[in-house]
């Protein structure tokens, strides 16, 4: 999407909702914090609640644009050289939900700057995931407590 402000998007949001991965496997309370580093590459750091672990889980890696910065298209890596897409593929006007997509029909993300989304921007991200080829009754909609 354009146009993308990354300085509106830095900041934590909440995982409201995901599709599985081997990465964030059993995992609520999730949050994403975005910020500069030092290098001009965004920092990331991914937390949540490992509740089969009954630990905190945190991963930190770093994100760049594929292209222009007013286009929401990233790569992000959390292990070394290895990057993978990420894809702000709907956002709304105040930079408080996002629907984020991978490299593929695999990875999808909704964001939220707090613990819940309205019904109504849920129900239009759920759409357009589902316009693209999304199975979005796959999601998972881990807890935040």
């Amino acid at each position: 999407m354009e146009p993308f402000y990354i300085e509106r998007y830095l900041g934590k949001w909440y995982e409201i909702a995901r599709l599985d991965f081997k990465y964030e496997r059993n995992l609520n309370n999730v949050t994403a914090e975005y910020s500069w580093n030092d290098s001009g590459s965004i920092r990331v750091v991914n937390r949540g609640y490992n509740t089969v672990e009954q630990e905190w889980q945190e991963a930190i890696g770093k994100a760049k644009f594929v292209g222009e910065a007013n286009v929401a298209k990233l790569k992000v890596s959390f292990f070394g050289p290895f990057y993978s897409g990420y894809n702000v593929i709907a956002i709304d006007e105040n930079y408080n939900y996002a629907l984020v997509a991978g490299k593929n029909l695999d990875y999808l993300w909704i964001l939220s700057r707090k613990t819940t989304i309205p019904d109504k921007i849920k129900e239009r991200f759920l759409k357009i995931a589902g316009d693209i080829g999304y199975d979005t009754s796959d999601l998972l909609w881990p807890e935040h407590d």
